[in-house]
């Protein structure tokens, strides 16, 4: 059997354990019932911000605006220039593509002067070449969607505070975006530009929440459009969201204060393979080299790599938790 035959029957082994999987496990009956207790809080709580943070999510599973595309939905490349333009670096698909490339290519030429297996340096270079490039943009949009709901209830808290001192809602938008700085400050400051040259509130708000795609977000524009639809006293409404978006965001920081010790293990122990099998082959090539010449080694290699990644995958889910 030679290394096309063993990696094609590792790979059909693969595919029938994952479609086993995905047939057995079904729906989780410990997500289904703690949704179910969670319904009841919000119906019997007499909280305050308990039945804010209930209306605020039925509003949300509810609203199915159809006039708003979603943002992304058209084509791979608009998904990849939204998700650039999240960042806030003003990187365009051209500059990533090119950069993918050419981390690619250098990659795959290290390796090929270093190991002499054509096939294997482009194999490791291309996942190098466009996995690192994704892994950055993602970082970068993390970052700035923290940025953004950190100084998020400080902007409403200055929109209740104009909205009490008889400004209305356009020019409240327009004071946020004025003075308060970085992605806050930013995002507002092109809402107000899409309300002055003609676009309604509502359309520039959803336009925006569409393509940050961060709930926090949504639950502002959701809370303004029952308000311009039902009434009542828009202030007060917003004051008791900035309050539940604070209280959220102390959970998170709780919820990553208590996981960050299994977080760092499951780094810790993901990575240390990686690093030692690579320090070793740049160290002392001939020790290690049979995994590049063999096709026992190699298709023992990456069976090894497929269950790696299989328990970091599990690892980074046990450890990540949703609020």
């Amino acid at each position: 059997m030679n290394i096309m035959q063993l990696l094609l029957f590792g790979g059909g082994v693969m595919a029938l354990l994952v479609i086993g999987y995905m047939l057995v496990a079904g729906p989780s009956a410990a997500k289904a019932g703690n949704r179910r207790l969670q319904a009841v809080r919000f119906r019997h709580s007499d909280s305050a911000d308990t039945k804010m943070e209930s209306q605020l999510k039925k509003a949300i599973a509810s609203r199915k605006p159809k006039t708003f595309k979603v943002a992304g939905s058209g084509s791979r490349g608009e998904a990849l220039a939204i998700r650039l333009d999240r960042t806030g670096k003003g990187w365009t698909v051209t500059q990533y593509l090119y950069t993918s490339l050419g981390l690619s290519a250098a990659i795959a030429v290290l390796i090929y002067l270093r190991s002499g297996a054509a096939f294997l340096a482009l194999g490791i270079g291309a996942v190098i070449g466009f996995g690192l490039p994704h892994m950055m943009v993602g970082f970068f949009v993390k970052r700035r969607t923290t940025k953004f709901t950190v100084k998020f209830p400080d902007a409403i808290e200055l929109l209740v505070r104009g909205l009490r001192s008889g400004l209305p809602v356009t020019e409240t938008l327009a004071v946020v975006a004025t003075e308060l700085p970085g992605p806050v400050g930013e995002e507002f400051k092109g809402i107000v530009e899409r309300i002055k040259i003609g676009r309604t509130m509502e359309e520039s708000l959803q336009e925006t929440a569409d393509r940050l795609d961060i709930p926090e977000f949504s639950f502002f524009c959701i809370t303004l459009a029952i308000q311009r639809e039902t009434g009542g006293n828009l202030a007060e409404t917003l004051s008791n969201l900035a309050d539940v978006l604070r209280k959220r965001s102390q959970m998170k920081l709780k919820i990553k204060a208590m996981s960050s010790e299994s977080k760092a293990s499951a780094y810790i122990v993901g990575a240390l393979p990686f690093i030692v099998f690579f320090m070793i082959w740049w160290i002392n090539p001939n020790y290690i080299g049979g995994f590049f010449e063999d096709d026992r080694l190699i298709a023992t290699g990456l069976g090894g790599l497929v269950w790696m990644s299989i328990g970091a995958f599990i690892m980074a889910k046990m450890v990540s938790f949703e609020i």
